[in-house]
């Protein structure tokens, strides 16, 4: 049995400025060419400074973010509930990008592990500035 998708991440990525620039989505759209992610989906939200948010679908993009709908694996994933659970991190006068992310290269490993019939009790990730803060004070820096 082959599974269809790997594990999906949800990314709330508060952007600088009060804009989108297209470098914000560069590091993005390099990572997906690798396959080892696969993008399902995107919105870019703002957050006005009476709280209300205003929503940006990847079709409504200017051309110059080099970003389809026929890019996206699952348009559509990000469901109401999850964007306003999700926004309710962005400051007043702020904007975020919100991504699903498919992780391709853990697809193999799901679909072995139910095969086997194990479950997957729990899963917690620690996000790579807390790791590396973390790691910073255990290993001294080496000096070249």
């Amino acid at each position: 049995m082959s599974a269809r998708f790997g594990p999906v991440d949800f990314y709330l990525l508060g952007l600088p400025g009060a804009g989108l620039d297209p470098a914000a989505l560069s590091a993005l759209i390099d990572l997906t060419d690798t396959g080892l992610v696969r993008l399902l989906d995107l919105i870019v939200i703002a957050k006005a400074e009476d709280g209300e948010l205003t929503l940006v679908e990847v079709e409504e993009l200017p051309n110059s973010f080099e970003i389809s709908v026929e890019m996206l694996g699952a348009s559509g994933l990000l469901g109401h509930d999850d964007i306003t659970e999700l926004a309710a991190a962005i400051p007043a006068g702020a904007s975020a990008l919100l991504v699903a992310l498919e992780l391709v290269y853990q697809r193999e490993l799901a679909a072995r592990t139910a095969e086997s019939g194990a479950v997957l009790l729990g899963y917690e990730r620690i996000p790579a500035p807390v790791v590396n803060a973390l790691m910073d004070t255990i290993i001294p820096k080496l000096e070249v």
